[in-house]
């Protein structure tokens, strides 16, 4: 039987830790991501009026929205899991009746949440600089919530995974930002050269981004079909990871 009380008290700790953090973990992901929608919708958007009929101000806007929730959701998660096992406090949570399940559940869980709400504090900043519209209000939602689960569940996998802070930084600056930006989040696909249109499809996000721009303008680089399918994928593929590395023996120690 699940202990709810566990995953509940590590739920409100992690999100405890957010509001005593409020410059560090809400207010700077917030200024960062309206600095780049002033200097791109600045820069580009005097060159670009506009894409696929939506102008390039409120075109970049779900982008900008993932580009935040891939880095914010892996780097809540990474560092909620990695910070007890490099403080030691790890030993009082093993020694709970606690299952890794829940353990999961509860950090997962509060990762995801920061992540979303930070999401929707952002599309709302966003509406004060251009026309917003969301034309899936529900699916809009509904992408937002399996990325966030699916990249905090990434997060909690190299937070297990990493023995030094160094190592906390190397996939979100190495691997999710390029992705992110040679994904789409800035431009439309069919832009691009022909050749360089069926290399970019093999990187994960233009699915992401592709599918959360169409529930706001309808518009898509790939068949949202594809999209919802491939951030379904990604989710289970994350919960195999988890469930494999407890699977193999692994514990949760420094």
């Amino acid at each position: 039987m699940m202990n709810y009380r566990a995953v509940g008290a590590i739920y409100t700790f992690e999100m405890a830790r957010t509001g005593r953090t409020l410059l560090q973990s809400i207010v700077a992901p917030v200024i960062s991501t309206s600095l780049y929608f002033i200097v791109f919708g600045a820069a580009i958007g005097s060159r670009i009026t506009e894409i696929e009929g939506v102008s390039y101000g409120a075109f970049i806007v779900p982008g900008l929205i993932m580009l935040m929730l891939l880095t914010q959701s892996v780097a809540n998660a990474s560092f909620g899991i990695y910070f007890p096992k490099f403080t030691g406090t790890i030993y009082e949570l093993l020694s709970a009746p606690v299952s890794y399940f829940e353990i999961v559940l509860g950090y997962v869980g509060a990762a995801a949440t920061k992540s979303i709400i930070l999401g929707l504090i952002i599309l709302a900043t966003a509406g004060l600089f251009v026309p917003l519209r969301i034309a899936h209000p529900f699916w809009m939602l509904t992408f937002l919530l399996l990325t966030a689960v699916t990249f905090s569940l990434l997060g909690f996998i190299i937070g297990i995974w990493a023995d030094g802070f160094e190592k906390l930084q190397v996939v979100p600056l190495l691997v999710i930002t390029p992705l992110t930006f040679l994904g789409g989040s800035f431009y439309a696909i069919s832009v691009l050269p022909p050749l360089w249109q069926t290399v970019t499809l093999f990187n994960p996000v233009v699915y992401l981004v592709s599918g959360f721009r169409w529930s706001f303008y309808g518009i898509a680089d790939v068949s949202v079909g594809v999209s919802l399918a491939m951030t379904m994928l990604f989710l289970i593929a994350g919960m195999v990871t988890v469930w494999w590395i407890f699977r193999t023996g692994y514990k949760l120690k420094s």
